[in-house]
């Protein structure tokens, strides 16, 4: 007789805590990065902010969020970068013909083309932005794809020239594949993903646009990304 692995009641409580609608477009709302109050959440997801907070409360304790107070504020926003790349990974494996469906209107058509086009993975690059920057980091061997997604010795020089700092001291991959769910293709994630984006943002070379994720590149990040890494500037628009 065979025993039970013992990680088989902590996965299915995990499993079950991201097992509801409600909870799921919470945490898919969540993976902008930013800490979302309970109302912001509750209107976002469709329920009454009792619901909501009920919901909010369990992830909570289960591990997946983790909770800010300012004042009478209390802020939620994913415990992590290994629960927001959970929350990605199984994002990508819902079918196309699952999500596909009619936009309500001309601004949910434009803000979906916006997310296609350019937004936040948790804390890195994703859409057709993160998909050109990474083949671009790979046309110019700086990124490794053939075994699994590695920098270069090239690409951690282009990086340290670049002034994007690299934190090497934590357990995080330097650089990991994030399946992309609307191009179906791997983007750059990881220690390098996740500097790169901010040193995008920090330096305005994309900004935040709307209240989701999406984000475009100015035209000062065109000419940065053209002159870093060759990108033509069509490709970011």
């Amino acid at each position: 007789m065979t025993s039970r692995d013992p990680r088989a009641p902590a996965l299915a409580q995990l499993a079950g805590l991201i097992a509801d609608e409600t909870r799921a477009a919470c945490l898919l709302a969540l993976l902008d990065g930013r800490a979302w109050t309970a109302g912001e959440l509750a209107r976002h997801a469709g329920v009454a902010a009792s619901t909501a907070s009920e919901h909010l409360g369990k992830l909570i304790a289960g591990g997946v969020l983790a909770e800010e107070r300012q004042g009478r504020h209390r802020y939620v926003r994913l415990a992590d970068a290994r629960i927001a790349q959970l929350v990605e990974d199984l994002a990508a494996q819902v079918a196309p013909d699952a999500v596909a469906r009619r936009p309500n209107g001309l601004r949910e058509a434009s803000a979906g083309s916006a997310m296609a086009r350019g937004r936040t993975c948790y804390d890195h690059l994703a859409g057709r932005l993160g998909i050109t920057v990474t083949d671009a980091l790979t046309a110019r061997g700086l990124l490794r794809q053939d075994t699994g997604f590695a920098l270069t010795d090239a690409g951690l020089g282009w990086f340290d020239s670049a002034g994007i700092r690299l934190d090497r001291t934590g357990r995080r991959p330097l650089a990991r594949a994030c399946l992309d769910w609307t191009e179906r293709r791997p983007h750059l994630a990881g220690v390098a993903g996740a500097a790169l984006c901010r040193h995008a943002l920090d330096t305005g070379w994309c900004v935040r646009i709307g209240s989701e994720r999406a984000v475009k590149v100015t035209p000062p990040g065109e000419r940065a990304l053209k002159e870093l890494l060759g990108v033509d500037a069509a490709a970011l628009r």
